[in-house]
C-alpha cells in the first residue's frame, strides 16, 4: 500500500505540470492527499488565489470546460492573463447565482458555471467592476501590482502603486488629490479596499474610454465586450480556442446588477455548443443571456 500511494503522488506531481489530472479509483484518503499536493504545486508554482484557501484541480475552469471536437487553446504560457483565466476555480456544480446579500439572482438560465470568487457585501462588484477586478487579481497575484490602475469616470487616472504606499485618492473634478492614509498598504486586505473605491468611481463608461478596441477576429483571453453608458453593460472573455482552419470559439462572463457572483454565460442562440461562442457564426451583433453586443464594441487593455 505504502508504494501505491508514492506512485499515486508522483503521477499526480508529474500532471500538474501538465495542468491535467485524472485521478485513478483509490482509498478516498489516497485521493485526497493527491489532491492536497497537487493544490499545493499549482499554488506555489502558477497560482495565486489569494481569495480562497485552497481548491481542486478538477474544479478549475481548464479541467471542466473542454474545448469542443477539433479545437485547441493556443499561446497557454504559464504567468501570461490568458493561462490565470483558464484556471479560475469554479464552483461545484452548477449553482444558482447569488447577489451580494446573500439572495438568490431572479434570472437562473442564462448561465452554465460560477466562479468561485467573492462578490462582496455591498451593490458593488458589478458587470464593469466584475472584469476589472478579474484584472487586478491577476497582477496583484502574478507580482506585476504595479501594472494595476483604473480610470475613474472623471478621467483620473488611480494607481495602486500610490494606494499602497501610503496614499489616499480624493475625487476631484478631472483628477483625485492624494492624501497620507495609515490604512493603506501592499497587503491584500488593503488591496480589496482599494478595489472597492475603483468600484465606487469607475464603470462601464470609464472603462469603455479606458480599453482600445480590437478587431474581433483577433479576440483573446481577458478581452472585454463593453457597451459604456448609463445602462451598459461588460462581459469578458474568459478562454478562446482554434481549430486548424483557424475558425475561433471563446467563453464569456460577467456579473451584472444587483452585484453578483460572476458567472460563465451561457450560449443562448446554439445549446449544442454552449457555452462556447463560434465567431464563424457570429454577425453584427453578439447574443449574450442578458444584453446584446456590437462585434465592434470588443475591447482590450492597453
Amino acid at each position: 500500500m505504502k508504494k501505491l500511494l508514492v506512485l499515486f503522488i508522483s503521477i499526480a506531481t508529474a500532471c500538474a505540470q501538465e495542468d491535467s489530472v485524472e485521478f485513478l479509483a483509490s482509498d478516498p484518503e489516497v485521493e485526497k492527499m493527491v489532491t492536497q499536493e497537487v493544490t499545493r504545486k499549482i499554488d506555489s508554482v502558477t497560482y495565486n488565489i489569494p481569495w480562497l484557501d485552497s481548491f481542486s484541480v478538477h474544479n478549475t475552469l481548464f479541467n471542466r470546460i473542454k474545448p469542443p471536437s477539433g479545437y485547441f487553446r493556443k499561446n497557454d504560457l504559464a504567468g501570461n492573463f490568458a493561462h490565470w483565466l483558464r484556471r479560475l476555480p469554479l464552483k461545484e456544480g452548477n449553482p444558482d447565482v447569488q447577489l451580494y446579500n446573500g439572495d438568490l439572482k431572479g434570472y437562473q438560465n442564462g448561465h452554465a458555471y460560477v466562479i468561485n470568487i467573492d462578490v462582496g457585501v455591498r451593490d458593488l462588484q458589478q458587470c464593469a467592476d466584475a472584469t476589472m477586478r478579474l484584472r487586478a487579481e491577476y497582477l496583484f497575484g502574478n507580482n506585476k501590482q504595479d501594472s494595476i490602475h483604473f480610470n475613474y469616470t472623471n478621467g483620473a487616472n488611480v494607481q495602486f502603486s500610490k494606494w499602497k504606499s501610503g496614499l489616499y485618492p480624493i475625487p476631484k473634478s478631472g483628477e483625485v488629490d492624494w492624501v497620507n492614509s495609515t490604512k493603506n498598504n501592499k497587503s491584500y486586505a488593503s488591496f480589496k479596499r482599494y478595489m472597492i473605491q475603483i468600484f465606487n468611481y469607475a464603470g462601464t463608461l470609464s472603462l469603455s474610454r479606458e480599453l482600445e478596441s480590437v478587431a474581433i477576429e483577433s479576440v483573446q483571453p481577458g478581452d472585454i465586450f463593453c457597451h459604456g453608458g448609463s445602462p451598459g453593460h461588460a462581459v469578458m472573455v474568459l478562454d478562446v480556442v482554434e481549430n486548424d482552419l483557424g475558425n475561433k470559439m471563446f467563453l464569456l462572463a460577467q456579473s451584472y446588477m444587483p452585484a453578483q457572483e460572476i458567472h460563465v454565460l451561457k450560449n443562448p442562440l446554439n445549446e449544442g455548443i454552449s457555452p462556447w461562442y463560434n465567431l464563424s457564426e457570429i454577425g453584427e451583433v453578439i447574443n449574450t443571456p442578458e444584453w446584446n453586443f456590437y462585434r465592434g464594441e470588443l475591447m482590450r487593455w492597453n
